[in-house]
């Protein structure tokens, strides 16, 4: 058992020491592993931003190579269509309104009751069509007053016509004076005009008889009927008893700007009428193609606009009075021209034009262009591309000069001065409208 003075008993001052000297020797780990955590986070950034975004010198190397399936990442998908030559049909557009080319308010030129209706609302009649029957008895009954007005006044003229030639042979016996036979003869002459008068009542009222029949004066469709089979009408009313339109041909109001004028009338020749379109509201689908028939003799000042009015066949009644519809005068033809999509048309800072055309190693270049026309979803191409060339028409935002793409085909249809629509990965779009994606 060892003693009290041999155990080993730490003095006052030896944790303090010890402590002292352990402090520098941990001070120098925790700095380094700080050190290797701000490492790691700036190993870890970096790689992510070199992957995400990459370097110009991998994409340099991508188009001088060719694009394999290890670079498909750094390709940028894009929609492309070929430009090729053809004719674009130039147009002028504006808003218009479909009339009826005849309008006739039938009413009645007689007094009377409607005994019958000879027609349905809505039905299509001909010129001549029975329509309305107003009772005519009582103008029958005037006919036959004024035949025996003029049975009584042919019986009185042939009796004075006889009394005439007596006094004649008494005159030249001396027995009476001229005086007498010439107021005879005046007799003979009021009896004539009195035959007259009858016979113009009897006209009259057959002619009554006749307006008591009330027949089409034009064809063309019957609207809503105003009146009903008992009713009493009068010459003097107001309102009509029905409303009949002509459909076909039909007729369409339109306005121009006044600046389209000149261009308009030196292309108007006789014999060689312009070329309308009539689209729907949407202007989205063709209606209708007609002929442009006149243009009105002076501009709306208020609005610097002159109308114009085209007439179309309407054999299928696709066009109704009052319709809403945008038209498109055909005013020229551009022929042989660069045809490209409008969506491939970019313009610069500057106001020029220009497009992204497609190299033959994927990549794009900046090429300046001059639009002559645009028509619906096609532009005509004065200068800058040649029939053959491949430009973007979807996805530009993201190309510059140089950048590699990954080409998708959009097919562009033909154009000319009868059709301008353009047919797009097999579907249909329409001239007025934007091309399909």
């Amino acid at each position: 058992m060892p003693r009290i003075d041999e155990v080993d008993v730490p003095s006052a001052e030896e944790p303090g020491a010890r402590l002292k000297d352990s402090l520098p020797n941990q001070q120098p780990r925790r700095n380094s592993w700080w050190m290797l955590v701000l490492l790691g986070a700036l190993a870890t950034g970096g790689w992510w931003y070199y992957h995400s975004r990459g370097t110009p010198a991998t994409g340099a190397a991508v188009a001088a190579e060719g694009t394999t399936p290890g670079d498909a990442a750094a390709a940028v998908p894009v929609v492309v269509a070929t430009a090729h030559r053809g004719n674009l049909p130039v147009y002028f557009d504006g808003l218009g309104t479909v009339t009826a080319f005849n309008t006739v308010v039938v009413k009645s030129r007689v007094d009377g009751q409607i005994v019958k209706i000879n027609f349905t609302e809505g039905q299509n009649v001909k010129q001549g069509d029975a329509l309305i029957e107003i009772d005519p008895r009582p103008y029958q009954v005037q006919l036959e007053q004024a035949e025996g007005q003029l049975a009584k006044d042919q019986a009185q003229l042939k009796d004075v016509q006889i009394d005439y030639e007596r006094y004649q042979t008494l005159f030249k016996d001396g027995v009476i004076p001229r005086q007498q036979v010439d107021t005879q003869l005046a007799q003979v002459g009021m009896y004539e005009g009195a035959i007259k008068a009858d016979q113009a009542a009897i006209d009259n009222a057959k002619l009554q008889i006749t307006y008591a029949h009330i027949t089409a004066p034009i064809t063309g469709r019957v609207g809503l009927r105003l009146v009903d089979v008992g009713n009493i009408v009068h010459a003097t009313d107001t309102n009509g008893l029905l409303v009949i339109t002509q459909l076909q041909p039909i007729a369409v109001l339109f306005s121009l700007p006044q600046d389209q004028l000149p261009e308009v009338i030196t292309k108007m020749r006789p014999g060689n009428p312009l070329n309308v379109e009539a689209y729907d509201r949407d202007n989205s689908e063709k209606i209708a193609t007609g002929k442009l028939l006149t243009i009105d003799n002076q501009i709306d000042t208020t609005t610097g606009t002159y109308k114009l009015k085209a007439v179309f066949d309407n054999a299928k009644n696709e066009l109704f009075p009052n319709q809403f519809v945008n038209v498109h005068l055909l005013i020229d033809t551009r022929k042989n021209v660069v045809l490209v999509p409008t969506t491939a048309i970019l313009r610069g800072q500057q106001g020029s034009t220009y497009v992204f055309a497609v190299n033959g190693k994927n990549t794009v270049s900046v090429k300046n262009v001059k639009v002559a026309n645009t028509t619906g979803n096609l532009a005509g191409l004065s200068a800058g591309l040649n029939d053959g060339d491949v430009v973007v028409v979807d996805g530009q935002d993201k190309l510059k000069e140089g950048t590699l793409i990954e080409p998708h085909t959009q097919r562009v249809g033909t154009s000319d001065a009868a059709q301008s629509s353009q047919t797009i990965d097999g579907g249909a779009g329409s001239r007025s409208g934007g091309p399909a994606r």
